[in-house]
């Protein structure tokens, strides 16, 4: 009989030992389709579905980076992007961006890729500058998304309001450049990764300039974005460099998500880095070396210990 228990009882132990751990849920959070944050989001849900295969993995269309944060903190996803200056207003607290309260649930995986401002004008508006969107029709994103809160910030370094300009839309990106083809609008302003599909589509339509963003409006963002170009032939007809400002993206999870959860899904990103670039020009610096060199809200557990792993967080 105690031959019988033992046998029970290592058969019960190598029962656990190899069981598959339960199905769970991944909801991943995006933006709007013709941004850069959902079709990363698509590539992220291939390489779950393969490296994570008891999971059950989805993909949301949002309004991004407030709606995003919003839906983190009501436990309806378990990943999301957002835009770094975003994440402080949502850690904090900020009524303006949306954040009408804390968002104590949010936390940090690691840095994604960066957001360059785009300022796409058709040619015959004749826009040279952003002081020159006085007096126009201008796209400035979904309501309350960190894209309108960028243009907003950029107005104001310019001296000027949504007042200050003829016609104030509050569009995806896809609906924006729509509007400019037919002659019904004159600017958009998208915030978003290199390469992205709206501006290609706009460039295909319809004769572009790129509006530059000039360094003294940028140092009047107080510390919002940083200075870059964007690289000559990133699109066509784009034959130089243009100056505007830009600012970081990150991976963010939720502190219901349990560690062992985000461990594994910070490992599967870092660990398939090149499959990720290969899915958008954006991703192309996404690197793991840099994913923790700068922290606007507090990491999570899950993905500490991965980063611990491979040496790169003590």
């Amino acid at each position: 009989m105690r031959a019988l228990k033992y046998l029970v009882a290592a058969s019960l132990l190598m029962m656990c030992l190899t069981a598959p751990s339960p199905a769970e849920d991944i909801v991943i959070l995006t933006g709007g389709t013709s941004g850069v944050y959902y079709p990363l989001g698509l590539a992220l849900q291939k390489i779950f579905e393969r490296d994570l295969p008891n999971s059950k993995v989805s993909v949301i269309s949002t309004q991004a980076t407030v709606e995003n944060l919003n839906l983190l903190q009501q436990g309806k996803g378990q990943l999301a992007l957002a835009q770094g200056d975003i994440l402080t207003d949502a850690w904090k607290g900020n009524p303006e961006a949306g954040f009408p309260s804390s968002r104590t649930k949010i936390r940090l995986v690691g840095a994604a890729f960066p957001n360059y401002i785009h300022i796409i004008a058709r040619r015959d508006a004749n826009i040279a500058s952003v002081q020159d969107l006085r007096g126009k029709r201008v796209s400035v994103g979904a309501a309350r998304s960190g894209n309108e809160l960028n243009a907003r910030a950029l107005l104001s370094a310019a001296d000027m309001s949504y007042a200050d300009l003829l016609q104030v839309e509050y569009l995806a990106y896809g609906e924006s450049v729509d509007l400019m083809a037919k002659q019904q609008l004159d600017v958009a302003i998208i915030s978003a990764g290199l390469g992205v599909a709206a501006v290609n589509n706009a460039v295909s339509q319809m004769p572009i300039a790129f509006v530059p963003v000039r360094r003294d409006l940028i140092d009047k963002t107080r510390d919002m974005f940083f200075a870059a170009d964007i690289p000559a032939n990133t699109y066509k007809t784009q034959s130089s460099d243009i100056p505007t400002a830009a600012l970081n993206n990150f991976f963010v999870t939720t502190s219901d998500a349990s560690e062992d959860t985000v461990y594994r899904i910070t490992k599967s990103i870092f660990s398939n880095v090149q499959e990720l670039q290969a899915a958008h020009p954006a991703a192309r610096v996404l690197n793991r070396e840099k994913a923790l060199v700068v922290r606007p809200i507090d990491i999570h557990p899950g993905a500490a210990r991965y980063f611990r792993e491979v040496n790169l967080l003590r």
